[in-house]
């Protein structure tokens, strides 16, 4: 089925839209996969946030003409899905995810900051983890300095308290002797 020239003009509006925001865009080759192949990857894509879709290639060198995914243009060729994610690792973790359990769909090539990847490239993106790991695992870093600190401080102050307590119950009694009334032994 065709699409008449505003149905074109639409669609690449659309797909330049997505453009816009992302960091990430991934091109695969889905050639011989089935309806509920697509369903399955299209599902996994948008509880990843990944915009994944087909386009004509010739539609999809017009959206990307001018940004910083042009340098996949020369790898669009074939029936390709295209998957863009704002997330810089999604789009690749979604498509290379799939990709190892279905062998219909093959990794073409991938774009990140300007950058052409080529399949090692995109399993290598794919492979870093998430934003959510990757703060806690930051957290975690920061926080162990501090915890050791805290550990070798408690450890003080137990050490020093412990002969304080023996020493303290004397420290009491003696201001309870002075605290008594003074006799004149001259009136005495």
């Amino acid at each position: 089925m065709s699409l008449n020239r505003t149905e074109k003009a639409a669609v690449i509006d659309e797909v330049k839209a997505q453009v816009v925001n992302a960091q990430t865009l991934v091109v695969a080759e889905y050639r011989g996969a089935t309806v509920a192949d697509m369903t399955k990857l299209r599902r996994s894509a948008r509880e990843q946030g990944v915009y994944l879709h087909v386009l004509k290639n010739s539609l999809a060198r017009r959206a990307v003409a001018g940004t910083p995914f042009e340098v996949v243009s020369g790898a669009m060729s074939g029936p390709l899905i295209y998957g863009f994610s704002v997330d810089a690792v999604a789009a690749a973790r979604v498509i290379s995810d799939y990709a190892k359990t279905n062998d219909k769909l093959v990794v073409k090539a991938g774009a990140f900051d300007g950058k052409l990847l080529d399949k090692a490239g995109v399993a290598s993106l794919a492979s870093i983890p998430s934003k959510e790991v990757l703060l806690s695992q930051l957290a975690g870093l920061l926080m162990s300095p501090i915890a050791r600190f805290a550990r070798v401080l408690a450890a003080v102050a137990e050490k020093n308290a412990a002969p304080a307590a023996d020493v303290a119950p004397a420290a009491t009694a003696a201001p309870a002797a002075e605290s008594a009334p003074a006799v004149d032994p001259v009136a005495a």
